[in-house]
């Protein structure tokens, strides 16, 4: 690796390669980072060369740096504004663990005593 990088710097690079997985951006001339396939753009990207071609000037916010492996995490999505449909103003998001409690929490119940029951039953 060239320069020093940090997570959260936005840079200025250049894609050098592709692959089904991901785009190889330089940052300069001793150091390149990828651009995780899910980090190109919000939405499912099935093929990157619909958005990025080898020698595309991209602006790029680092994500990770891990300097033993020689690796730097980059993305061109964290740079966008997420789409209208994928903002919900207001709306604060619940965890799974919330909705099950909130939804399930009953006919969990129900199963319970009734499992309770039947060990009775069973002699046990």
């Amino acid at each position: 690796m060239g320069k020093k990088y940090e997570v959260g710097e936005e840079l200025t690079g250049k894609v050098t390669g592709i692959q089904p997985y991901g785009a190889f951006v330089a940052l300069d001339d001793a150091t390149q980072g990828l651009v995780h396939i899910s980090e190109i753009t919000y939405g499912f990207v099935r093929d990157i060369n619909d958005y990025l071609t080898v020698g595309d000037e991209v602006q790029v916010k680092v994500l990770e740096v891990d300097e033993q492996a020689g690796k730097i995490s980059l993305s061109i999505r964290a740079l966008q504004e997420p789409p209208a449909s994928m903002q919900r103003p207001g709306r604060p998001r619940k965890s799974l663990q919330e909705k099950v409690k909130e939804h399930d929490a009953d006919g969990f119940n129900s199963l319970k005593d009734k499992l309770t029951d039947w060990i009775n039953r069973s002699g046990y």
